[in-house]
C-alpha cells in the first residue's frame, strides 16, 4: 500500500478493505465512466490470510467466476423425518476463498492511478453538507461521499430487538479415504441434536478427499470452541467409519442476525457498506452477493447521476418482517427452526426458495412460501411484532 497519498482532496473514500469495502472498490474501478474519480481506500490490516469463504448461489455470471474455488448443481437438505438432494437447474452454488478474493482485487487496483490505498485505521467520519472529513491514523483527508465498512456496534437490548448470531468453526479436511460426493453441497444437516437451538453441519466438498466441514448455530450465545471441535470429530467419525483425517485449514467465525436498525447512510454522504449497512440477510446470514447486489447499485448511480442513489439498497419491508418473524422464532424456540426449514425444503421448489431469500419472489409465490409452514409460531410472533417487543423464551 501506499506510505502516502498524492493529495488530500478525494471524490470517494472507502473505509475498510473486507468484503465490502473490496467490492465497492472493484465496481468502480470496472466503471469506465469514473475512470476520473480518485478514490481513497483506508485498511488498517493488510488482509494475508485465508480467514474465511463466502459462498452464494446465483443463475447469473459474476464479476468474481474467475476465482471460484468450486461450484455445485446439487444441494442436499438432511431434517429426521425429510431428506433430499435437490438439483439446482439453471443456479449454481459457489465458494470463493477470501485471500483469492483479496488478492485478486489488489491486483486488479495496482497500478491504477485512480486509487489510493493506505494502510490506516480510521477514528471519525465528519460530515457537512459539501464533503466529508476522514480523520485516520495517517492524516486527515477529504471526500465527496464517503462508504464506511467498519464493522458496527451492535448490542444486544432484551425486550427491545432481536439479536441471533450465526456461530461456526470450520474445518478444511483431508481424508485417508473417500468420504464425500464432490457433486452435492451438504447445504443444511439438522440431523443432530438441536440444544433448544438451530444447529446443522454444512459441508462444502472439494473432491472425494478434501471438503470444508463446518458445525454452525444460531442462538444468542457461542458455545465454548472445544463443543464445536467435538461435534465435527463426531461427525467424521461416524462419515469416515473411523479412517484418519488431517485438518488442513480452520476458520472460526460469528455473524450477527439481527432487525436492529443497521442504517443504510450516516448523513446525506456517508453510505454504509456490508454488515454496517445492513448487507447479511437476518434470517440466514448470507451477505456476500447481497454486498456485491449494493456496489452495483452504487456505482451504476454516481456514473449515471453523480451521485449515490435515495434507496440505498433497494430492501423490502415485506421480506425484512420475514426476517424478524423467523428471529423472533429464534429467539423464543430456536429448536424450532430445524421444522420451519424442513416445511420450506420440502414444500416448495428449491428455486423458489432461492429467490424468496434473494427478496425476489412475487407477492403469489411469497404467499406460498408462508403458507408453506406452520402457522403457530409465526403467528404468535406476528403478535409480538405488532406490540413492539421481541418474544421471550420461558423457562
Amino acid at each position: 500500500m501506499d506510505t502516502a497519498p498524492a493529495s488530500i482532496e478525494f471524490d470517494y473514500a472507502i473505509v475498510g478493505g473486507g468484503a465490502a469495502g473490496l467490492s465497492l472498490a472493484y465496481h468502480l474501478a470496472c466503471e469506465p465512466r469514473l475512470a476520473d474519480k480518485k478514490v481513497l481506500l483506508l485498511e488498517p490490516e493488510a488482509k494475508s490470510q485465508n480467514d474465511r469463504t463466502w459462498s452464494f448461489w446465483t443463475d447469473q455470471p459474476s464479476l468474481f467466476d474467475g476465482i471460484i474455488t468450486q461450484e455445485w448443481r446439487q444441494l442436499a437438505f438432511r431434517s429426521p423425518g425429510f431428506e433430499r438432494v435437490f438439483d439446482l437447474g439453471r443456479y449454481r452454488y459457489k465458494t470463493i476463498k477470501a485471500l483469492d478474493y483479496y488478492r485478486f482485487i489488489h491486483q486488479a487496483l495496482q497500478g491504477n492511478s485512480q486509487f489510493t490505498q493506505l494502510k490506516a485505521s480510521v477514528q471519525q467520519l465528519e460530515h457537512s453538507d459539501e464533503a466529508v472529513l476522514v480523520h485516520s491514523s495517517a492524516g486527515q483527508f477529504r471526500a465527496r461521499w464517503a462508504f464506511d465498512s467498519r464493522p458496527p456496534s451492535i448490542r444486544p437490548q432484551p425486550g427491545k430487538y432481536r439479536y441471533q448470531v450465526q456461530h461456526f468453526v470450520g474445518w478444511e479436511v483431508e481424508t485417508e479415504v473417500d468420504a464425500f460426493d464432490p457433486e452435492v453441497v451438504e447445504f443444511m444437516d439438522f440431523r443432530g441434536e438441536q440444544g433448544q437451538e438451530a444447529r446443522f453441519m454444512y459441508v462444502l466438498p472439494f473432491g472425494p478427499r478434501r471438503a470444508l466441514v463446518e458445525y454452525t448455530l444460531f442462538s444468542g450465545t457461542p458455545l465454548p470452541k472445544p463443543e464445536y471441535e467435538q461435534a465435527i470429530r463426531q461427525y467424521l467419525a461416524e462419515r469416515l467409519g473411523g479412517a484418519g483425517y488431517r485438518v488442513v485449514e480452520e476458520e472460526v467465525g460469528a455473524i450477527p442476525m439481527t432487525d436492529h436498525p443497521l442504517p443504510a447512510r450516516d448523513g446525506l454522504r456517508i453510505i454504509n457498506l456490508g454488515t454496517r449497512g445492513g448487507r447479511v440477510k437476518p434470517s440466514t446470514g448470507y451477505a456476500f452477493k447481497r454486498i456485491q447486489a449494493q456496489s452495483a447499485r452504487l456505482v451504476g448511480a454516481l456514473a449515471s447521476t453523480g451521485r449515490p442513489p435515495d434507496e440505498v439498497t433497494g430492501d423490502k419491508w415485506q421480506f425484512r418482517l420475514f426476517d424478524t418473524l423467523l428471529l423472533d422464532i429464534m429467539q423464543r424456540q430456536g429448536e424450532s427452526t430445524r421444522d420451519i426449514f424442513r416445511q420450506l425444503f420440502e414444500r416448495n421448489p428449491l428455486q423458489r426458495i432461492f429467490r424468496f431469500l434473494d427478496e425476489q419472489t412475487s407477492w403469489v409465490d411469497s404467499f406460498r412460501i408462508m403458507n408453506s409452514v406452520s402457522p403457530g409460531p409465526f403467528m404468535r410472533s406476528i403478535a409480538h411484532v405488532l406490540r413492539g417487543q421481541p418474544g421471550q423464551r420461558k423457562a
